[in-house]
């Protein structure tokens, strides 16, 4: 007897994995409507093709994939434009972090995180950087995940945003920047 794909996952693990599904959907569409729709179509596209699931992955990976794609699809439909205004960020925490002889502020210097690996394998882990995820300023929220999640090329993310290779390489940089910070503050210092 062949164990199927239908057979391996319940009710209620549909349930959390479309619980799941919405939350990266909202982060990167920041509409609740368009997030819905990509996580239905996510779903259907699933099972409509789950004869084509050949295993080699976790079915929440496959589905994650699809999902992914839906977003990408979503993305290129509306050609979506930031606004400068959204994307212009004073340089406050250039200013916060460093003196002005460009040194490390006492306690801004950032410090090695002891087993990152093992951390990543964490559900509790993925509940803290999802918060400092939601904690970024939207524009940086939205073009990180675009790069680092739905793994969207560079010159993508900049068309769908009209915006320029620096601007995107220096909102990422803080974006990433501050997810260390939290991160360092909410989950490396506490484990």
């Amino acid at each position: 007897m062949t164990n199927t794909v239908s057979d391996q996952i319940d009710q209620a693990e549909i349930a959390e994995l479309r619980q799941q599904m919405l939350k990266f959907a909202m982060l990167q569409l920041r509409d609740e409507q368009l997030a819905e729709d990509a996580v239905q179509e996510a779903l259907l596209g699933a099972l409509k093709n789950i004869e084509h699931f050949q295993q080699r992955a976790q079915v929440k990976t496959w589905v994650f994939g699809i999902l992914k794609h839906k977003i990408v699809d979503v993305l290129r439909a509306q050609k979506r434009q930031l606004n400068l205004s959204e994307l212009a960020e004073p340089n406050t925490m250039e200013q916060l972090m460093f003196d002005r002889r460009e040194h490390w502020q006492s306690g801004e210097a950032p410090q090695a995180w002891h087993c990152p690996a093992a951390s990543a394998l964490s559900a509790d882990f993925w509940q803290v950087f999802e918060t400092c995820l939601t904690h970024l300023p939207e524009a940086q929220a939205r073009l990180f995940m675009m790069r680092e999640f739905v793994e969207l090329e560079a010159d993508e993310i900049c068309q769908l945003h009209n915006i320029s290779h620096s601007n995107l390489y220096v909102m990422l940089y803080r974006a990433r920047i501050r997810l260390r910070e939290c991160l360092t503050n909410k989950w490396f210092q506490e484990v």
